[in-house]
């Protein structure tokens, strides 16, 4: 289960938010994808948005790290509006930001050392060799793939290759993580891996994280709050008991079937 994380707003705590957007609209060939869309992620939580496919959960999280420009709203990543940025200040905040594909997108021409290397070598520069190999085995150890280190991704399984993608993501130290669908086209048994280890990556390095998901099993593994998108809106905001107890025919649809 996701740890416990105090969202609770009262004069001795005020959690800080590392995300912020506020009526963000999106939409193409005339069609909204997300509509006045508004939401927080806070320091240290594990926030997860739910919904159909086609709801505009995956646009969400491109427009975040401003691979899609919004038509209107704004997005704030630690106070700063991401689409008032320069090319060097949005490189900068993405270097804070482990962002992890649906599909892994691990170079396939490179060893697992090696694509671990690649993204540490460009954002961590002053590391010596010792201290990127003593990194890159920490993470692998980290996600059980230590014995991986000199093998090609086309030489692991669908869950290993996730797993790889994740410590990639993590060997950088992002302060936010962004997982797009990380359950997808896994068995059950591995896709509660891959959950378990999304709870150890927020406890071990203190990770914020967005995860985007239509998968039930991973929301209730993960979540320390949850949105579903209806429709490009936010149709209910809550924990997971909330929306387990909901009487909604929505809402108790798509719990109730824990399909897209």
């Amino acid at each position: 289960m996701a740890s416990t994380v105090n969202l609770e707003k009262d004069n001795a705590v005020t959690p800080q938010k590392v995300i912020e957007i506020e009526n963000l609209r999106i939409g193409f060939d005339d069609v909204d994808v997300l509509k006045n869309l508004s939401l927080q992620l806070y320091d240290g939580e594990n926030l997860v948005v739910l919904g159909k496919s086609g709801s505009g959960k995956s646009v969400l999280i491109k427009c975040i790290v401003r691979l899609l420009v919004p038509n209107q709203g704004t997005i704030a990543v630690f106070g700063e509006n991401v689409n008032d940025m320069t090319r060097n200040e949005l490189s900068e905040m993405r270097k804070k930001i482990g962002f992890l594909f649906q599909s892994g997108a691990l170079y396939d021409s490179m060893t697992i050392r090696q694509n671990l290397e690649f993204p540490l070598r460009r954002i961590k520069k002053n590391l010596s060799k010792s201290e990127i190999d003593a990194k890159i085995e920490e993470v692998l150890e980290n996600v059980g793939l230590s014995d991986t280190l000199n093998k090609m991704p086309s030489q692991l399984s669908g869950g290993m290759r996730k797993r790889a993608s994740l410590a990639r993501t993590i060997v950088v130290d992002p302060m936010i993580m962004l997982y797009d669908e990380p359950t997808t086209g896994l068995d059950p048994v591995t896709s509660d891996e891959i959950s378990a280890l999304i709870n150890e990556v927020q406890k071990k390095y203190k990770t914020s994280s967005l995860i985007i998901t239509h998968d039930i099993e991973c929301a209730r593994a993960t979540a320390n709050r949850i949105i579903m998108l209806h429709e490009g809106e936010v149709y209910l905001e809550g924990n997971i008991e909330s929306f387990e107890k909901s009487t909604d025919p929505l809402i108790r649809s798509f719990f109730k079937s824990g399909k897209q």
